[in-house]
């Protein structure tokens, strides 16, 4: 089990997280308490992954608010990182995503850079199911990681909105300094 504690770096929120890893996957629990363009809100969210960090099921729940739960399923019949939600109906925008991006945390750099395992120089594009907090909506977004130092540093680009980010992380991809937005503050 792993606990990591981040903070928002203008000062409005922090995010305690436990992490357990097993040889059948990963369970990710955590706790926001934050602001995004002046809203205030308090979220709790549940990642799930397989043993090669490709997420199964993302569970949200907004303080006295609002849920999604998702669901990646992987079918003999050719769905290919096919999605539900927690009704069982398809979400076919999402189709071909296997990561999630939460605007709320910096754990979802995690991710990627898990399943990736990206050597020196090397960079790729990747779809993700793009959620933004605290509206819960929920789109595809393209992005990017290159890594410059492995198991130090990795850039993101953000390809569908020409965000650009150096972000430092520890031996297990966590984020330590993802500039102007998290640092992580307990490991």
């Amino acid at each position: 089990m792993k606990a990591v504690r981040w903070s928002q770096q203008d000062g409005t929120g922090l995010e305690h997280l436990v992490l357990n890893e097993t040889g059948e996957g990963i369970v990710i629990e955590s706790a926001v308490v934050g602001e995004d363009e002046a809203h205030d809100f308090g979220l709790v969210y549940r990642i799930e992954c397989d043993a090669r960090w490709q997420v199964t099921r993302l569970a949200l729940k907004l303080a006295g608010g609002a849920s999604l739960d998702l669901y990646r399923r992987d079918g003999n019949n050719g769905d290919a990182h096919a999605w539900t939600d927690a009704n069982g109906e398809p979400q076919e925008a999402l189709r071909g995503c296997i990561d999630v991006d939460l605007t709320a945390t910096p754990l979802t750099n995690t991710l990627p850079i898990r399943r990736l395992q990206l050597e020196r120089g090397e960079r790729r594009v990747i779809r993700v199911v793009y959620v933004r907090v605290p509206e819960l909506s929920v789109s595809v977004a393209e992005q990017a990681y290159t890594c410059i130092e492995p198991d130090r540093r990795y850039r993101y680009e953000g390809l569908d909105t020409g965000f650009t980010a150096d972000i430092t992380v520890d031996e297990d991809g966590f984020v330590i300094d993802y500039p102007g937005l998290f640092t992580r503050i307990r490991r």
